[in-house]
């Protein structure tokens, strides 16, 4: 996730539409919307919904926490981390991320949310920074009962534990 005007690679599961982004917050928010468009689509997608019935048919039924604690994981450590053409900022499918088995924070945010969005876990974005104003870095929060669980991908955290240092 990157605060700079440059043009962003959205794809979709057949073909890659080409999109001019504003610089700064503005930039981050418009990135932001087109995730949350992608979860809402994917999660209605069988192939998304049975990955995660997939990955979480050796959890109980009604297991709430460890149903999210392993798409956690699954994204965590099955989907590489990879880094963005310099100066381009591509955000993937959750279909491609799984295809390609690979992506940066946003691509593996999307992931995230449309898995545990596929289960009736709902997700949310939240995007930091090191800087005050400077948003560069997206994670995925889930709901199970009244509290909010961080779903980091990106770093060897576990399930509920955040990257300290973002503001």
């Amino acid at each position: 996730m990157r605060r700079s005007r440059h043009p962003v690679y959205l794809s979709s599961r057949d073909n890659t539409q080409l999109a001019e982004i504003p610089a700064g917050r503005a930039g981050v928010l418009e990135t932001l919307t087109h995730m949350r468009r992608m979860v809402r689509e994917a999660k209605r997608d069988y192939f998304i919904k049975r990955t995660a019935d997939n990955i979480v048919n050796h959890v109980a039924q009604k297991d709430w926490v460890n149903e999210a604690r392993a798409i956690h994981a699954y994204v965590r450590d099955h989907i590489a981390y990879r880094m963005d053409p310099n100066n381009i900022e591509m955000v993937k499918t959750p279909q491609k991320v799984l295809e390609t088995a690979s992506g940066d924070c946003d691509d593996k945010s999307v992931l995230a949310a449309a898995l545990l969005e596929s289960l009736g876990h709902p997700a949310r974005f939240v995007a930091v920074g090191f800087t005050p104003g400077e948003l560069t870095h997206v994670y995925v929060e889930t709901k199970i009962g009244n509290r909010w669980f961080a779903v980091e991908t990106t770093e060897p955290m576990e399930f509920g534990d955040a990257v300290a240092g973002f503001l």
